[in-house]
């Protein structure tokens, strides 16, 4: 038999040492978490940090629709009525919600990623935020990132985190912002079907006053014109009776 080809023995480990290397990727591949596809940035990262502008990116992964809204669900220590639009693609709308806000409109081109902007009163005093976002596309396949960290695995849909830094020397909570229960009604009051007869003025007091004044004058005289007319009668009658008397007194006399 032919001895054995030093060649061979070369080729026999460039294959095993591929054959590792292949091996070795794999594992690596399948070690490696899922990237977000929906992230968050601040242009100030910081606790207690106030004004902040928050910017979004949400990957597309359909091959066949787009973006038509993003909601997202805010962390504790940030109101809805502390979240104001920055900036979104167009014809897309912010409206809050009762834990957070939905961003959006028209959907997007097939591939375009959604990316949109917002600005927050204040941070909340945290080592860092989640901000779980729901994502709905136009044949209506919805995906979720609102997974978090915990158990020591990596999870597979994440929620955007925003890691912040200690708050600034001397930087305190401000005052809550204004509920919806403070804010004035939009709707007109309906008039009451009962309605009080107005005020009246002070023309129409002195016009009062004066009437009631000159009633009680006009009462005073006609009482006055009664009183005199039967002391008048009293007068005639005790005349007459008097000179009655004295004309049968001359006759008897006669």
């Amino acid at each position: 038999m032919f001895p054995a080809s030093p060649y061979a023995s070369v080729r026999t480990a460039r294959r095993a040492g591929a054959v590792g290397v292949l091996t070795l990727t794999a594992a690596l591949a399948l070690a490696t978490p899922a990237f977000a596809h929906a992230e968050v940035e601040a242009d100030t990262a910081r606790a207690l940090a106030e004004n902040v502008t928050l910017s979004f990116v949400s990957e597309a992964e359909s091959a066949s629709a787009g973006f038509t809204e993003m909601r997202v669900v805010l962390p504790k220590g940030i109101a809805p009525g502390d979240v104001t639009l920055v900036e979104a693609p167009k014809g897309w709308t912010f409206k809050a919600t009762g834990d957070g806000y939905t961003v959006g409109g028209p959907k997007l081109a097939v591939g375009t990623d959604a990316e949109y902007k917002v600005k927050v009163r204040q941070l909340p005093d945290a080592k860092e935020l989640a901000f779980k976002t729901v994502e709905t596309y136009s044949d209506g396949e919805i995906s979720r990132w609102i997974e978090l960290p915990g158990g020591g695995a990596e999870p597979e849909q994440p929620a955007p985190l925003l890691k912040l830094k200690a708050a600034a020397p001397g930087a305190t909570p401000v005052g809550p912002s204004p509920t919806a229960s403070a804010a004035p009604s939009v709707t007109a009051s309906t008039p009451s079907s009962a309605t009080s007869a107005p005020a009246a003025t002070a023309e129409e007091k002195d016009e009062d006053k004066g009437a009631e004044e000159k009633k009680g004058e006009d009462g005073g005289g006609s009482a006055g014109l009664l009183a005199g007319g039967a002391i008048a009668a009293l007068a005639v009658l005790g005349g007459g009776a008097w000179w009655l008397v004295r004309r049968r007194s001359a006759a008897a006399e006669d």
